[in-house]
């Protein structure tokens, strides 16, 4: 079934105006806080956003590549503890992929915002700015935004034959042609 759900699995950036129900919300924060990660520091925290005035200021987080956040009911900003782990952007990118996956398997769409190493404006940047919104301790850096919704598009998985295995190698490394 695994198989199946990362087939099928396409970024959603359109939503319908259905709330995400309590249970979903619940799973899919036990499917990041089942993920896997290094030396089990799990570095990650999650601050889950239903209101949509406090959507609506993160889709204002980065000036390109956050707007669509307005139309989802769903947000879930991932933090990272970098005192807790020198991995903590690999970890917080594993629960944020568990958390993609488990969307899919619970008949949501769900779109990355990238939040880390991105600027608000000349003077913020996006992690600064998302702190200030949700009052997040100076201490914890901002991975991502998650965006969560029913789908309001339908987008075909990725065909087999557009993957590209070019870039896979057996037992040494072959430069790409």
């Amino acid at each position: 079934m695994f198989l199946d759900q990362i087939e099928k699995r396409r970024s959603i950036r359109n939503f319908t105006d259905q709330a995400v129900e309590k249970e979903k919300i619940d799973a899919l924060m036990e499917a990041a806080l089942r993920s896997f990660s290094s030396k089990d520091t799990k570095p990650w925290q999650f601050v889950v956003v239903d209101q949509p005035e406090l959507i609506q200021k993160l889709a204002a987080a980065k000036p390109h590549g956050s707007s669509f956040l307005n139309n989802a009911p769903l947000a879930v900003v991932v933090c990272g503890d970098a005192a807790a782990s020198d991995v903590w952007v690999e970890d917080t990118a594993i629960a944020s992929a568990f958390i993609h996956l488990a969307a899919q398997d619970l008949g949501l769409g769900s779109c990355w915002i990238q939040i880390r190493k991105r600027d608000h404006s000349a003077s913020k940047t996006a992690g600064d700015y998302v702190k200030e919104v949700l009052h997040i301790p100076d201490n914890l850096h901002i991975e991502s935004i998650l965006a969560i919704g029913y789908p309001d598009e339908i987008k075909s998985g990725h065909a087999k034959q557009a993957l590209t295995y070019d870039k896979v190698f057996f037992n040494q490394y072959t430069p790409l042609r």
